[in-house]
């Protein structure tokens, strides 16, 4: 009897199976090619445990495009190619060209966007690095090869956040809002001072309203640097200054949704009023697992302003919504007009910190307290939150703007002496810290003193490197393996 052919595949196969459970048979293993960043160190060698974090699920098909690269560079740049060979001279030009997952590469130079408005804005998630020489082979974005988004003050320009990045309102075929994906900040130096408007040339102190008859906007009540994410996303913003900005919320401003986690990491905020950093939630909701988190260490925020002379918020150098992780460790909060962390009820690991010169208090919940209350009086700290400490630190301060932010006159001075619950916020330790001489009396100099204008060479020093060894940002010996 002849067997069927049915029957003949059967036992083929059987026996194929048996062979190769007992190593008989090896099946070669085919090798995946790596992929490898045009870019010199564009691998994540040198990524922390928290930069290589995922989003919580995959990205909905709207976000789950590659992307390709583009590059700008202010001196070179031309054209809306946006190729390593032929890149766009501004990334304002070619804002209306960016899809989902695209990489952006930015040369060193002085950026004003398009038209010089001052302000881009992006509406799909992208990762951007800058800092690079203009064959993007090099990279130093604190040093040789400064990205500075930066602007003019002209009267009818843009007063919007110089970079905004929203994904929040892209929705898919069905309607649905897009999900997914991650959003990537890196290198760039946001500075706000020449968008502002100052009393007089020699800009001390900022105005608030235009001036039509001079030509002259508002200064900007906007971030250097805002993003607002989708559903389940990952945001890192690292390596950046902001300085020179005057909103009444965040110098940075992020704000993540349901599922999404941020990680913000070795940032110079330096002389900003309303909050040096802002974390925000969009997520209303008490599942747990959907809570928006953020990790936030290595970050240097000194000479936080409130809004304005009379404000009453503002002048901290962390602030947060409450209905969120957050793991903040390693940072230094200094000179706060008001404080140095102030939450509103957010769920808060404070670790190995460093306070110094805030006025009224180092953390605000429902009430103030320094430092050294934190670990028995807090509500929302949890218990790991050891190793702060507050301690007198020489800043290397540039003598020409310590001189003015010293002579500085707040207003209801006695009042926040009265209520101070802060340690190192007297006049003396405040001029030691400065590196100046010290004195007998008050200041009582000029008045009108708000938020001087600092040059980026006074600013970088502040964040040159770690104080005590251990708090705050410090300038990367390598950038090239951090992406």
């Amino acid at each position: 009897m002849k067997h069927p052919k049915s029957l003949t595949y059967i036992v083929l196969f059987l026996c194929l199976f048996v062979n190769v459970a007992h190593g008989q048979i090896k099946i070669p293993k085919v090798k995946v090619p790596k992929v490898n960043n045009p870019l010199k160190g564009s691998t994540d060698q040198g990524a922390t445990d928290a930069d290589k974090g995922e989003s919580k699920s995959e990205a909905s098909p709207n976000y789950s495009n590659k992307g390709r690269e583009r590059y700008v560079s202010k001196s070179i740049g031309r054209g809306k190619l946006g190729t390593k060979e032929q890149p766009a001279k501004d990334l304002g030009n070619i804002l209306h060209l960016l899809k989902p997952n695209d990489i952006i590469y930015i040369a060193e130079g002085e950026y004003l966007n398009k038209a010089e408005r001052g302000a881009d804005e992006i509406n799909v998630p992208v990762k951007i690095y800058a800092g690079y020489d203009d064959s993007f082979i090099e990279r130093d974005p604190w040093g040789n090869h400064k990205t500075v988004f930066t602007g003019n003050n002209v009267y009818m320009t843009s007063s919007n956040a110089r970079l905004k990045i929203r994904t929040d309102q892209q929705r898919e075929a069905n309607g649905q809002l897009s999900q997914g994906s991650e959003i990537m900040v890196d290198g760039i130096i946001f500075d706000n001072g020449p968008r502002n408007r100052y009393v007089d040339e020699n800009k001390y102190c900022i105005r608030r309203k235009a001036s039509p008859e001079k030509g002259e906007n508002p200064s900007p009540r906007t971030a250097g640097l805002t993003i607002i994410s989708s559903f389940n996303m990952k945001v890192t913003v690292r390596n950046c200054v902001i300085m020179n900005c005057a909103p009444s919320q965040g110098a940075l401003s992020v704000q993540i949704r349901e599922g999404s986690n941020a990680v913000i990491s070795n940032n110079l905020c330096v002389n900003n009023t309303g909050n040096g950093i802002q974390l925000m939630t969009a997520y209303h909701g008490s599942e747990r697992s959907k809570i928006p988190r953020f990790e936030v260490y290595d970050n240097t925020c000194i000479f936080n302003w409130k809004f304005d002379l009379v404000a009453s918020y503002g002048g901290n150098a962390i602030a947060m919504d409450g209905n969120l992780f957050v793991n903040i460790h390693n940072n230094a909060f200094a000179f706060g007009h008001y404080g140095g962390v102030y939450s509103k009820g957010a769920i808060l690991t404070l670790k190995d910190n460093l306070f110094t010169g805030n006025s009224q208090y180092d953390l605000r919940e429902a009430s103030a307290m320094n430092v050294n209350e934190i670990e028995d009086e807090s509500v929302n700290v949890t218990p790991e939150s050891t190793g702060n400490i507050s301690k007198e630190v020489k800043f290397p301060v540039a003598k020409r703007w310590a001189e003015i932010y010293a002579q500085r006159v707040e207003i209801s001075r006695a009042e926040v002496d009265a209520s101070a619950r802060a340690s190192n916020n007297g006049s003396n330790q405040l001029r030691r810290m400065l590196g100046m001489p010290l004195q007998g009396n008050d200041v009582t100099l000029d008045a009108d003193i708000f938020l001087p204008q600092m040059q980026i060479v006074e600013a970088l020093p502040l964040g040159k490197q770690k104080y005590e060894s251990k708090y705050g940002c410090a300038i990367q010996q390598d950038y090239s393996t951090i992406h």
